[in-house]
Formats: structure tokens, C-alpha cells, sequence
């Protein structure tokens, strides 16, 4: 994740001082009043409550840089705050977008439902809305409204440029309701956590872990291509299952 990001900033004339965390205790960068920080990742809410609180650190409300069009919100919003006027975004965009076509015209029209695992839901959900996705719901385990700020707006904007609804968003959901909606309305790819996928797959439900977006390279602009591929992972392989028959011999055995 590193050096990615710090060359996106490097090209705007922004040096970082270093991370949180890191891999060596000792590389931990010092923190003082008044610095800036910039969160990539929606789980370390806590950690910007600890900067400010603590450090006196002044937290950037920015999206997450996860998609070209989350990385380049990030940055432009970084640029905004320290005064730099950001240089390449749009053009790095346009590049980046007609570089992953071949995936995102798999994805294009297609439903995903996320049934909220690991917090990274809401910008995942705004990049794939931009891929030309819809999103009719995004559970989540919680939510910090503060510290997500930024992708929330962004999420708002992108349903607004692609002319599709915004989903409703709902912190801690209850799993049996979302199985049965769900299967009422049978999206395309349903990303969820490990205990949901196996059962929604014997009833014909294309899903993903969660989990693999937790460990995976998926922010900065050169990561796109990753997180696609993770996204259409399923729906090539049922696709393949399909086309040798499978697909109806594992409906005929769910409703057994």
C-alpha cells in the first residue's frame, strides 16, 4: 500500500512523514501538534480519534483511496487541505478506467448485494456503482459517520452521476432478513463473510469473501485491476460451471 500512495503524492509535491502502522515499532513516524493525517482504510476510525485526541493531529476527512475514482478523491481532497493545486488526476483516471474496460464490461448491469463484514462495504460499494453496478443494500458492522464522511458524499454523488438509487445502508444487520431478501431478489454477486457463502451458493448465488478485500492490494490507482479481478472471480467461474451444465445440476440438488 505504501509506496503506491506515496508516489501518487510524491507527483503532487506532497511528501508523507510516514504510517500508521507500520511494519517495525521503529519506523513508527513522530506525530505533533497541528500535523495532518489521511485515513486509507475505514477501520482505524479510532486510530484518527487517537491523533486527534492525543497528538492534537488534524484528521482529513477524504474517501478512501480504494478505485481510480476514490484515489483520485483522495488526493484531490489532500491537495485542497495543505493548498496544492493537484496536477494529472483526471488524465491518470481516464487511463486507469480504459485500462480495466475488460473487466468492467463483466460487471456493467449487474447487481451486487453486500451483507457487511470487514467496513470496507461503502467504498466498495461506490466503486463498483461507478463499474456501472447497482447496489440494493450495503450492511455494515458499524458505521462512523465522522470518520466516513467523505465516502459517503462521494457514494452519494457517484449514485447521482450514474443515475441509480442510493442503497440503503444498515449497521449491524440481521443475517436472516438478508438471506431472504436476498434470495427474493437473487443479485448477481453477493459479497459476504465465509459462514454465508457456501449456503448461498448451493442455492445459486454468486458470492465473495469479504475477507480477501481485508488482505488484498486494493488502494491507489495501480490496485484497480486487483479488486476486479477479485470481483469477477465468481461470476467468470459460475459463468464457465454454467456453460458445462452445472449450474442447473447444483439448483436441482438445493431444492432437493
Amino acid at each position: 500500500m505504501v509506496p503506491p500512495l506515496n508516489l501518487e503524492l510524491k507527483k503532487q509535491g506532497i511528501k508523507v512523514s510516514g504510517w500508521l502502522p507500520e511494519n517495525r515499532y521503529t519506523e513508527l513516524p513522530v506525530i505533533k501538534e497541528g500535523y495532518f493525517a489521511s485515513g486509507v482504510n475505514p477501520f482505524l476510525s479510532r486510530t484518527a480519534s487517537t491523533l486527534m485526541r492525543r497528538k492534537k493531529a488534524k484528521v482529513i476527512g477524504a474517501p478512501f483511496p480504494i478505485g481510480p475514482d476514490g484515489t483520485r478523491a483522495w488526493v484531490e481532497k489532500i491537495c485542497s487541505v495543505l493548498g496544492v493545486e493537484p496536477k494529472g488526476l483526471a488524465e491518470r483516471e481516464a487511463q486507469i478506467w480504459e485500462s480495466v474496460e475488460d473487466y468492467v464490461s463483466l460487471i456493467r448491469g449487474k447487481s451486487v448485494y453486500f451483507m457487511g463484514d470487514n467496513l470496507l462495504e461503502i467504498a466498495m460499494a461506490r466503486f463498483l456503482i461507478r463499474c456501472g453496478m447497482t447496489v440494493p443494500a450495503i450492511g455494515i458492522p458499524y458505521m462512523d459517520k465522522r470518520f466516513q464522511g467523505g465516502e459517503l458524499q462521494l457514494l452519494e454523488r457517484t449514485c447521482e452521476e450514474m443515475g441509480v438509487p442510493k442503497p440503503k445502508i444498515t449497521e449491524k444487520p440481521d443475517n436472516y432478513n438478508q438471506i431472504q431478501q436476498i434470495l427474493e431478489i437473487e443479485p448477481d454477486l453477493v459479497i459476504t463473510g465465509m459462514a454465508h457463502a457456501n449456503p448461498l451458493e448451493a442455492r445459486g448465488i454468486n458470492t465473495k469473501w469479504s475477507v480477501e478485500f481485508t488482505f488484498a492490494q486494493i488502494h491507489g490507482f495501480g490496485s484497480t485491476r486487483d479488486i476486479l479481478e477479485l470481483v469477477t472471480r465468481p461470476l467468470r467461474r459460475n459463468s464457465n460451471l454454467k456453460d458445462l451444465g452445472w449450474n442447473k445440476l447444483v439448483k436441482e440438488e438445493a431444492n432437493v
